[in-house]
């Protein structure tokens, strides 16, 4: 059987999965696309082996999933699609209604790390379709990520307040925010070293290539979205795919503080499926965290 794995379907990702299918790589998949959310609950349910997953999904499940060592979605500072679109300032939320976007996890935890740590709030929040006009009408405010949260930002509403998140996570930790992981499940890895090894090579070369040629990549996909060529370029820009150390302390950090929220039961350790050729099959890595 051809692994089965995911795709986030926003924009965010699509660099990645652009090269992939330009290369014909993807031909040797069976590529599936949903919201981080929905890819998380089949990752989990055992209906793919390797996916993208929101991050905080990882620290919930750690027991049954390994980490590939050079992929996320990231940022250090500033994201422009996880946004806080918000009717009156950030400090003005206490105990007022946030609507939280249902596609995922890890921004809904990010969210409240901020508004407590930062702004010292603590709303009544709730989860809902990522529509903002309908989040609006029953909140004060409203959680969006994806390519709802680019529209706002590329045009922002009147009289809105917009908070970038991963602006105010460096802004209140210093810290690189990793929104999403890849994973292998562990049964998975152990059953098909050889096919999770192919499919990490894939991927970076996908990577490599798709950072070497981001303007291009821009120009392609701005012929059938709803952003500009120019818009996409400066948004590639800003997101980070890699897995280095800046980013492990980041995302500690962040499993940290959701512990510290009961998020979490435990900050887990980063256990990394071992990618290199001559590795014995499943070996796995381990990088900080604590029981």
């Amino acid at each position: 059987m051809r692994p089965r794995v995911g795709h986030i379907q926003f924009l965010n990702c699509l660099p990645l999965y652009h090269m992939l299918v330009k290369s014909g790589a993807v031909l040797s998949l069976d590529l599936y696309k949903d919201t981080p959310t929905g890819l998380s609950r089949r990752f989990f349910a055992g209906e793919l082996d390797i996916s993208p997953i929101p991050a905080i999904e990882y620290a919930r499940h750690a027991s049954s999933a390994l980490l590939l060592p050079d992929f996320t979605v990231s940022s250090c500072g500033r994201v422009k699609s996880i946004l806080l679109v918000s009717t009156v300032p950030a400090d003005a939320l206490d105990r007022r209604p946030v609507a939280l976007a249902n596609v995922s996890a890890t921004s809904q935890v990010l969210l409240r790390i901020i508004l407590k740590e930062r702004y010292h709030v603590r709303p009544r929040y709730f989860e809902c379709p990522p529509d903002l006009p309908e989040m609006l009408r029953e909140a004060d405010a409203a959680l969006l990520i994806g390519d709802d949260a680019l529209r706002v930002w590329a045009r922002k509403p009147r009289g809105m307040q917009v908070y970038d998140l991963g602006e105010e996570w460096t802004r209140l930790t210093g810290q690189a925010m990793v929104y999403a992981v890849w994973a292998v499940r562990r049964e998975y890895a152990m059953r098909c070293p050889d096919r999770v090894r192919e499919v990490h090579a894939a991927f970076k070369r996908s990577m490599e290539s798709s950072l070497r040629s981001r303007a291009s990549i821009a120009r392609a996909i701005s012929r059938w979205e709803p952003f500009s060529e120019r818009f996409l370029a400066s948004y590639f820009k800003t997101l980070r795919y890699e897995f280095g150390e800046p980013y492990r302390r980041g995302l500690l950090e962040y499993y940290r503080m959701a512990k510290d929220l009961r998020e979490i039961g435990a900050v887990p350790r980063l256990e990394f499926f071992d990618c290199r050729p001559p590795a014995p099959c499943g070996r796995a890595r381990t990088c900080g965290g604590d029981a």
